[in-house]
């Protein structure tokens, strides 16, 4: 059923001569009702952008020009409704549209996988360099794996490495394998099914892992746009932990001689210092922003994670 909202937005779109006009009224929209951005938008622009080509089924490489084209009866119909879903149920974007980018590359999504948006992607952007050689990297595991974003982006970084994506949930495993099958990876890419560490075969070079970290304070406070995405790939605990700590216990076991553990912990960054102040963690910069990734060495693990 048509809502009043949308019969709204359909009737102020009716306004909109050019595909250029609706996008301006789009994004007036989204700011006037003050949407969360950050899963994959930092703007209301970007943000109406992406509604607005998914309503005209148009690339988003498309030429500018088309701005200047005139707005359909039916595109406006079809952006109203994606403008409704975004600001009334405050449904992410990718969801809407069921595309998500990450190291470049496009991903189907839908809510039983996290929207992908890790810092994790400027490092396989290098190859994990200077950490370790890329050349000689073999075995990759993205435990947690969720889309398999960055297992899938690994694969493309490591085009003779063989990749597991590895997670808990057999509902986000099947998204993960219908993106494998997307790329044509399936003969080097494998989603595993297992809890934890479970799931792992042999060692791996690099274990990369974007867990739960979500504490139980920031959890009760998330915006709504969040309540959509799985709360169980969010949610880790009283101080974020839980997994984490988990994993810092076993990864030695599944790491080579020269390998090295890659974990975002978001804002639980605090709580890993105050929980384990000895341990040498490397907090890794990246350019585009964010923050919360620890790298160690399994000789690092060994040592203060002897099991």
């Amino acid at each position: 059923m048509t809502s009043q909202t949308e019969l709204q937005f359909v009737d102020a779109l009716g306004q909109c001569a050019t595909v250029g006009d609706a996008l301006a009224f789009g994004e007036q929209a989204l700011a006037d009702a003050e949407v969360f951005l950050g899963h994959g938008t930092d703007s209301y622009h970007d943000e109406a952008v992406m509604l607005l080509l998914h309503a005209l089924s148009l690339p988003w490489d498309v030429d500018p020009s088309v701005a200047n084209e005139p707005l359909t009866d039916d595109a406006r119909q079809r952006f109203a409704a994606l403008l409704v879903q975004r600001i009334d149920a405050r449904m992410p974007a990718p969801y809407l549209t069921h595309q998500a980018w990450f190291c470049g590359l496009p991903f189907y999504v839908d809510e039983r996988v996290l929207i992908p948006r890790s810092p994790i992607a400027e490092l396989i952007e290098v190859g994990f360099a200077p950490w370790l050689d890329p050349d000689r990297v073999t075995r990759v595991l993205d435990l947690c794996t969720g889309g398999g974003c960055i297992a899938i982006a690994c694969a493309h970084a490591f085009p003779e490495a063989e990749i597991d994506a590895a997670d808990i949930d057999t509902d986000a495993l099947a998204v993960c394998q219908r993106n494998i099958d997307d790329y044509g990876l399936n003969a080097r890419v494998h989603a595993r099914q297992g809890d934890g560490l479970a799931a792992a075969r042999g060692h791996y070079d690099i274990i990369v892992c974007n867990p739960p970290y979500v504490d139980a304070e920031d959890m009760a406070s998330l915006p709504p746009e969040y309540r959509h995405e799985p709360e169980h790939a969010l949610a880790s605990g009283d101080d974020g932990l839980d997994f984490t700590r988990q994993l810092l216990r076993q990864a030695a076991e599944y790491l080579s001689d020269d390998g090295i553990l890659v974990v975002e912990v978001g804002n639980s960054m605090e709580a890993v210092e105050q929980v384990w102040p000895q341990v040498p963690f490397v907090w890794l910069e990246f350019e585009r922003g964010g923050h919360g990734v620890f790298l160690l060495t399994r000789s690092q693990l060994l040592e203060y994670f002897p099991g």
